[in-house]
């Protein structure tokens, strides 16, 4: 997770997202698709965390967040990991949005395998490893109490720092450190106690 200050995964593109974000904000439209390529699956990867995969999908909650954020993109300041943490509030709203329509609270569901990154396709045992593992800690994250789950969700799949998450949750950093540390306690406690 990088919580001792170690890069993560969604991070190595931040300087290439911020370059793409200041020539979408151009009119670059070429530029918009990276940003988008760059942020969508970690977007989704949350959002089917938050509205699970009942009555509309969580891509028809990304498509409304992209509507907004892409009528907004001329307002946003900031780099990389900022415009990341942006689109995830503007998600996270939606999100509510869509589950106060619904009248039912959030929780937390699987996430498709499409959006995860699978290991070389040479290497099939490797491969297979890491699909069953990843199956389970994601039916696992299901399990968590929806504050560990949003956190795990934003800080692993998301990749965003714990200021970042903590500014699209409204909570303070640490609390968002807790949640996301217990969360991911727990889950290596059910993995260690099912012999994985």
């Amino acid at each position: 997770m990088g919580q001792g200050g170690g890069p993560r995964r969604a991070q190595a593109h931040d300087e290439e997202l911020g370059r793409a974000v200041a020539a979408a904000q151009e009119g670059d439209e070429a530029a918009f698709a990276v940003v988008y390529r760059l942020v969508q699956p970690g977007l989704v990867g949350y959002l089917r965390g938050l509205v699970g995969t009942d009555g509309e999908t969580a891509e028809d909650v990304a498509a409304d967040a992209w509507l907004e954020i892409a009528r907004d993109l001329g307002r946003f300041r900031g780099d990389g990991a900022g415009f990341r943490g942006w689109t995830a509030t503007i998600a996270r709203h939606r999100a509510y949005d869509h589950l106060r329509r619904q009248k039912t609270r959030p929780r937390p569901a699987p996430l498709d395998r499409e959006l995860l990154e699978l290991p070389d396709p040479a290497s099939t045992s490797a491969a297979a490893l890491e699909a069953i593992s990843t199956e389970r800690v994601l039916t696992l994250i299901a399990a968590l109490p929806r504050d560990q789950a949003e956190a795990v969700l934003l800080r692993v799949v998301v990749g965003l720092d714990a200021p970042t998450a903590a500014h699209v949750l409204g909570k303070r950093p640490g609390a968002v450190r807790t949640a996301a540390h217990r969360g991911l306690r727990r889950l290596g406690e059910w993995l260690g106690a099912a012999g994985g």
